[in-house]
């Protein structure tokens, strides 16, 4: 059976083109050796799952793993504290490969029974036994654990661990215990008890930092494309594909294998890329690219659903996308910390960036993309002149600022230097968008993204084009900018870039120039 690039559920290395989590398993097994309690919270499909189980192969000739799932519990399960010792005992013994008869017998029995005398000390007690008893060591898994949000039952449960850990000295407990899900424990407490007092007072406060790196790197995706190479001879440049796919998406798990199957089964064999030679190429990559960003997919409605849920988000991401802030990092933010927990953003050099350049594209997508922008005058000019901005499949990039210039000038030249500071920059972005609208699409390089500066890439039918979008602060300070962008062109392999300057002078003189710098072309706007 030929493997495939998989994004439905856990990834397994005899079916499934994947990387190699050897190096991840080791760390994670030296955590176990030394008796760590600790949780594995990543934003959602993050490859949680697939670690877990190929950390259950990895452990097994060492330890005796319990490996449970808190999605095969119902809501009744965690209704009271009988039920979830019944239920959790019903788990236990269809997941533990072996165990001391008494220790079975009991476990028996509170699977069968749901009366008062079932409660949690009396289930620790049996597991206590157990892990006195076994022949190995005992580590306990437990996936999803999300799903026990909002249960004091879960709370409760938790406890008893904590109270066990710290008891080990003189009772035997599991040598091990690993949590995973998308909430760390104290969200769950926070969203139980909102009171101040209790939402920091987590019976949690036992875990270690979890530290491994889940992201794949690009030389790890560069191995896991020399296998499909080897079994497909595609000719692909396999390190540059896989330079691409790391760049736009970081190395997000679900983003990297979603790529690689969308080129794999839809890109190849369609109109322009009849065989995976031809989809395995920079054009195919855009192609699958753009299939992404246009696609609905359940990693996009999670977080997009989270910017409901939890509207705190918005004005940290509103403030990363359009207001060119650089935030720095603050572990006692929450909006902050909800932002990193549910994979929106990053921390580099101690501040808050997008995590990826896909899902920066997808945010400017909706909220550029509203009802109420689509209707703005700003969108409406953009879409009405788009034809004239595409010659012979070449986004003509001056032409671009050259309108944009006359079109805000026309509806926005006698705002404040508030506003044009605020909105100049969202607006030529909202003017942008219906002009590469489904052949195309731009993000802002993070590292150039401040209230002066920010370099906006445009990606338009696999051609590069880099506008800089700065505020005028005089003649000096702009020519650093010129040669700033000249630096930045020769990254891109570029001779041509293209500035656009929000100057609040009176007496400025908006329009567009054609500057020489070196060998480099710039087209400078000034609005």
């Amino acid at each position: 059976m030929a493997r495939t690039f998989n994004t439905e559920g856990y990834c397994d290395p005899d079916y499934n083109y994947m990387i190699d989590l050897t190096g991840r398993l080791a760390q994670i097994k030296a955590m176990v050796d030394n008796g760590k309690y600790f949780t594995i919270n990543r934003g959602r499909q993050y490859g949680k799952t697939t670690t877990l189980i190929a950390l259950e192969g990895y452990l097994e000739p060492y330890y005796q793993v319990i490996s449970l799932d808190f999605q095969m519990l119902s809501s009744a399960c965690f209704e009271n504290e009988a039920s979830f010792v019944s239920s959790f005992s019903r788990e236990i013994l269809y997941a533990a490969e072996s165990m001391p008869v008494q220790v079975k017998a009991e476990l028996e029995s509170y699977s069968r029974g749901n009366d008062s005398e079932l409660t949690l000390p009396v289930l620790f007690k049996t597991l206590e036994k157990f892990c006195r008893e076994s022949d190995k060591k005992l580590v306990l898994m437990i996936d999803e654990v999300d799903s026990a949000s909002n249960n004091q039952v879960f709370l409760d449960f938790l406890a008893q661990l904590r109270a066990y850990y710290l008891k080990r000295r003189k009772v035997t407990t599991f040598q091990s215990v690993i949590l995973a899900g998308v909430h760390d424990v104290r969200s769950i407490k926070r969203k139980i008890r909102p009171e101040e007092d209790h939402k920091a007072n987590s019976p949690w406060n036992i875990a270690a930092d979890y530290t491994v790196d889940m992201n794949f790197g690009a030389d790890e995706i560069e191995v896991m494309l020399m296998e499909y190479e080897n079994d497909y001879s595609t000719g692909m440049d396999v390190k540059s594909m896989a330079q691409s796919i790391y760049d736009y998406t970081s190395g997000y798990p679900y983003l990297v294998s979603r790529l690689c199957k969308l080129i794999d089964e839809k890109v190849a064999g369609s109109g322009m890329f009849p065989d995976k030679s031809n989809a395995w190429t920079n054009s195919g990559f855009q192609a699958a690219l753009k299939m992404l960003l246009e696609e609905t997919n359940p990693l996009f409605e999670s977080l997009m659903n989270k910017l409901y849920d939890y509207p705190e988000l918005n004005s940290v991401i509103s403030q990363l996308l359009f207001q060119g802030e650089k935030i720095p990092y603050n572990p006692d933010d929450i909006a902050m910390k909800d932002a990193m927990m549910f994979g929106f953003a990053k921390v580099q050099d101690s501040s808050v960036q997008i995590a990826n350049r896909i899902f920066e594209t997808r945010l400017y997508n909706k909220y550029l993309l509203t009802s109420r922008e689509q209707c703005s005058e700003m969108f409406s000019e953009g879409s009405r002149w788009r034809s004239q901005f595409v010659i012979d499949g070449y986004l003509d990039v001056r032409r671009v600022l050259e309108k944009f210039v006359e079109t805000f000038d026309f509806l926005y030249g006698d705002r404040d230097e508030t506003f044009v500071e605020d909105e100049g920059r969202r607006y030529f972005m909202l003017f942008l968008k219906p002009i590469i609208n489904g052949s195309g699409n731009c993000y802002v390089e993070p590292e150039t993204r401040n209230r002066e500066r920010m370099d906006l890439v445009i990606d338009y039918l696999g051609r590069q084009y880099v506008c800089e979008l700065k505020i005028w602060h005089g003649n000096a300070y702009n020519e650093r900018g010129e040669a700033q962008l000249s630096k930045y062109l020769d990254y891109f392999h570029l001779k041509k870039g293209y500035m656009l300057s929000f100057n609040f002078n009176q007496k400025k003189e908006i329009g567009v120039k054609e500057i020489i710098l070196g060998d480099k072309v710039l087209i400078e706007a000034v609005v």
